[in-house]
């Protein structure tokens, strides 16, 4: 007897899936060039609605004229430098992680000295995320379709060997998945659980991107439901991402934090042995006044 046949369920839903792809053609960038249409002739015949385009920040920096002259590439880091973060000597000199003008924590502070001709050196973008909400707002003006823009750069992390690739600049995308508040498969509650996803896109676009392809654009499709509107709750962008200081449990180097502390120490101990001769004075006084109170002249 042959069985019965199957009724027909509701539709499964798609499984997730994520493209990455990195267009060719976009060649050399010099200051001054028009980004968005160097982007464009490289990307527009693929764009769909609700990409990602992942900028390598190089490109940003070169069309803003951040290439400088610096026949000394540490005065250019401690240019850029706002607060040194942790040192180590090496054979070579000596490495400085440092948190830059764009309030990022990273190497050198993110000078380059790499794809630039001999005696300049390449700074980041001046404002990320301004870069990024321009450039956004170029694109969706010129193709009508809804994008988000996520400005990269190559970094290294604390407890982890190599480097990965970080959003320092984003626009039209949500850079954070907050799942606080929300239950996981089992029904416990989030409570902590927020999804750096600009960094995960920017990371994902590194590996198609690389470093010396010459494709600095990828386009990542697949991430829609991050992409919203271009309205001024975007304006800080990547800067949602950066840890307030209060709340950084290694905002310092340990050698640094040692100095920090033994300095603390001594200025303290110092501010003791300042009270007790203080108080020695003062006690001292007042015999010396007893004294004269007891056999006056």
């Amino acid at each position: 007897m042959d069985a019965p046949a199957r009724l027909p369920g509701p539709p499964r839903p798609a499984a997730p899936e994520l493209r990455v792809f990195a267009p060719d053609g976009i060649g050399e960038i010099a200051a001054g060039d028009d980004l968005t249409a160097i982007i464009l002739a490289a990307t527009a015949a693929f764009l769909v609605d609700g990409d990602i385009l992942a900028v390598t920040s190089k490109i940003v920096s070169k069309a803003e004229g951040r290439q400088v002259a610096a026949s000394d590439r540490e005065q250019a880091i401690t240019d850029e430098t706002v607060r040194v973060v942790a040192t180590r000597e090496h054979p070579g000199g000596v490495t400085r992680i440092v948190e830059n003008r764009q309030g990022l924590v990273l190497a050198a502070a993110g000078v380059d000295a790499s794809n630039t001709p001999d005696g300049t050196v390449l700074l980041l973008p001046l404002h990320p995320d301004a870069s990024a909400r321009a450039l956004c707002a170029a694109l969706r003006e010129r193709t009508g379709l809804r994008l988000g823009v996520v400005i990269t750069d190559t970094v290294g992390r604390p407890w982890r060997e190599g480097q990965t690739d970080i959003a320092i600049g984003a626009a039209g995308l949500a850079v954070l998945d907050d799942l606080r508040g929300t239950a996981d498969s089992s029904g416990k509650r989030l409570d902590a659980t927020m999804a750096a996803v600009a960094d995960e896109v920017a990371g994902a676009a590194d590996l198609v991107k690389g470093k010396t392809s010459g494709n600095p654009v990828a386009v990542v499709r697949g991430l829609a439901r991050l992409v919203g509107e271009l309205d001024e709750a975007d304006a800080l962008g990547a800067a949602r991402l950066l840890r307030p200081s209060d709340q950084d449990m290694f905002r310092l180097g340990s050698a640094e934090a040692y100095a920090e502390g033994f300095a603390a120490g001594r200025a303290a101990a110092a501010a003791d042995a300042d009270a007790d001769d203080a108080a020695e004075a003062l006690g001292h006084g007042a015999a010396v006044a007893g004294a004269a109170g007891d056999n006056p002249a």
